[in-house]
Formats: C-alpha cells, sequence, structure tokens
C-alpha cells in the first residue's frame, strides 16, 4: 500500500513541477523553493496588506504602528511555513529564529520602514508604497532565508 503524500511533500512536488515546465535557462535558474517562497510569501504579503489597510483605514493606528503590526504578523507567518513547508532547515528552530529575527530587524528597518515611509512621505499611496518595499523585500528575504537562516551561509545551491 502506497503512503498519501503530506502537505509538505505535495507542495514541494507542485513547486517542483512549475520548475519542470520553465523554458531551459529559467528552469536551471530557478530553485523549487524559490518557487515555494513565492507561494508562501504571496499568501503572507496577502495578509500583510489586509491587515495594514484593517489597521490604518479601520482602526485609525498611525502608519508605523499599522505597519509594524502587519508585518510582525505576515513574518510571523512566513517563517513557520518556510520552515514546514519550502525548506530543509539544517539548524535547530532556536537558531534559526534569531537568524530570522536579526534577518527581519535588518529588513524591517532598511526596506519595510524605509522604503514605504519614504514613498508615501513623497506622496505615493501607503498601499503602493508597500508594494514597491515588498518587491525588493522579496529579494533580500528569499536570499536570507534560503542561505543563512535555513542553509547554510556559503553551501552550494540544491
Amino acid at each position: 500500500m502506497t503512503e498519501t503524500p503530506g502537505a509538505q511533500e505535495r507542495f514541494r512536488r507542485i513547486c517542483a513541477g512549475v520548475v519542470g515546465v520553465l523554458p531551459d535557462p529559467l528552469e536551471r535558474l530557478v530553485a523549487p523553493s524559490m518557487v515555494g517562497f513565492c507561494l508562501v510569501n504571496g499568501v503572507t504579503f496577502a495578509v500583510d496588506l489586509l491587515l495594514l489597510t484593517l489597521l490604518i483605514d479601520a482602526l485609525r493606528l498611525p502608519l508605523w504602528l499599522g505597519i509594524t503590526v502587519a508585518y510582525g504578523t505576515a513574518f510571523t507567518l512566513s517563517f513557520l511555513l518556510n520552515r514546514w513547508l519550502n525548506f530543509d532547515p539544517e539548524r535547530p528552530v532556536g537558531v534559526q529564529v534569531v537568524l530570522f529575527v536579526a534577518v527581519v530587524v535588518v529588513n524591517y528597518a532598511a526596506i519595510v520602514l524605509g522604503v514605504t515611509q519614504g514613498l508615501a512621505a513623497a506622496g505615493t499611496p501607503y498601499q503602493l508604497a508597500r508594494l514597491a518595499a515588498g518587491v525588493c523585500e522579496a529579494v533580500f528575504m528569499y536570499c536570507a532565508m534560503r542561505w543563512v537562516v535555513f542553509g547554510r551561509l556559503g553551501a552550494p545551491a540544491a
């Protein structure tokens, strides 16, 4: 009797399947974990924007506080889902949490608050400013999660 694959195995098969249908140059460059990261973080970024909108428009929180609460919630969810579904963690969870917090602090200060607040101050609607910051954030966070938080710095790519 064959065992039904769990959620993690199904998720990883889907990601590998997406990579398998990419044109040749992309298929060699895109790792299944990148597809998984995009899926997980697409969902968590939607959570971030929904919470941000509710906190700012419904609860009338200051922008910096709304960004902080929404970001903290989304990134907690991102860490848990990426650790469970996407990456093969090589370190104990305690070490990963410490590394993740360090990465998030840098990302938060430089990209999330810096870019979002800067663009909003320049007249960009805060949702669009947050989307622009999200693009920068995605590149930084994928690299940090793949090679620092859940992998070994300097290890060859899988």
